[in-house]
């Protein structure tokens, strides 16, 4: 059936397209990435219906003769000035479907799309050694960066031991936090210390910058709460009022297990005095005394991202997969 798979792009998505987009997803993840979770039905729907920062979606799903969902594209298209010339694809195809010429249709939109939008750089995520990987090298993607994903199970992590790193005395500064949207009093200096992220390693990707204004950290606070997830916060905050360094936490919707690493940084003027692994070691307690039911935390760091990765395997982070960034340079004509 799925040679003959139908391509419909999808202007509007419907509650059948994202119950199907889901389908698809976790059957396609069950295979490529087991022991991983997929996105729950409610995450997916939230994700396919709900703005995006500073960016749009285009989307597509192909179905089989009987009409049922066989796979599934998603391009994110930027906009913000910095990075207008970037795409960010997701693809998935149900196993049960691949080596039909699926994947390679869908892609074939995508990039249709990325030369009408004028976007020269298109990049994909996939599993090491996957079956994404070998796709995406035959398609003339290129290897750009390697991310190690690593888990810590709060559990694990002694009280003894949470609490020193908590408690450490880290003179000149104090810790605060705040769940959603950042406090009009420290706005100002948040939005300073978010452009710290960007000189993160990217390995060779064509990944552009983005300028943090207040502006742009309150709109990333409401995309995650229209999405019905939860963003925590917990910053170090110098005397003379800078916002040295920060950690945010995601907590997706429907209360899983699993909560996901967003953005930790410090400010390059106040690095070298340990405040990278002060406030995870606090977020890490604040989950524990806040959100119980919480029992992991996953992250990722670009492999050759050293500062971090030693950040994070002192808290008891321990890697459990890898991915790849693949870029496909877009072709003009």
């Amino acid at each position: 059936m799925s040679e003959h798979a139908l391509l419909r792009p999808l202007p509007h998505v419907t509650d059948a397209d994202a119950a199907g987009w889901h389908r698809v997803v976790a059957a396609s993840m069950a295979h490529d990435l087991p022991g991983v979770p997929p996105p729950g039905p409610e995450q997916t729907h939230a994700r396919l219906t709900k703005p995006a920062l500073d960016s749009h979606r285009l989307t597509w799903l192909a179905v089989g003769a009987d009409g049922g969902p066989v796979g599934v594209a998603g391009l994110r298209l930027f906009a913000s000035p910095g990075r207008s010339h970037l795409a960010e694809l997701e693809l998935h195809v149900d196993p049960a479907h691949r080596r039909l010429g699926t994947g390679s249709r869908l892609l074939a939109a995508v990039v249709a799309a990325c030369r009408a939008e004028g976007r020269r750089s298109l990049i994909v995520e996939a599993a090491a050694d996957g079956p994404g990987e070998a796709f995406s090298e035959r398609r003339g993607f290129r290897r750009a960066l390697t991310l190690d994903h690593l888990l810590l199970r709060l559990d694990e992590v002694a009280e003894a031991d949470l609490l020193k790193l908590a408690d450490a005395e880290h003179p000149g500064y104090r810790l605060t936090g705040w769940t959603g949207a950042v406090p009009d009093d420290l706005a100002d200096a948040f939005a300073t210390a978010k452009n710290a992220m960007n000189d993160m390693p990217v390995g060779d990707l064509d990944f552009g910058s983005v300028a943090w204004d207040v502006d742009r950290v309150r709109a990333m606070a409401q995309v995650v709460a229209d999405r019905g997830d939860t963003l925590l916060t917990l910053a170090a905050v110098h005397d003379d009022g800078t916002l040295a360094g920060y950690t945010e936490i995601v907590l997706p919707q429907g209360a899983p297990p699993r909560g996901q690493q967003y953005d930790t940084a410090v400010v390059p003027e106040h690095r070298g005095h340990g405040l990278g692994l002060w406030v995870k070691a606090a977020m890490v307690r604040r989950l524990r005394a806040e959100h119980p039911g919480v029992v992991e935390i996953e992250t990722d760091n670009a492999d050759d991202n050293v500062h971090m990765l030693a950040v994070n395997h002192a808290l008891g982070f321990r890697t459990y997969r890898r991915t790849r960034e693949f870029q496909l340079d877009v072709p003009t004509a």
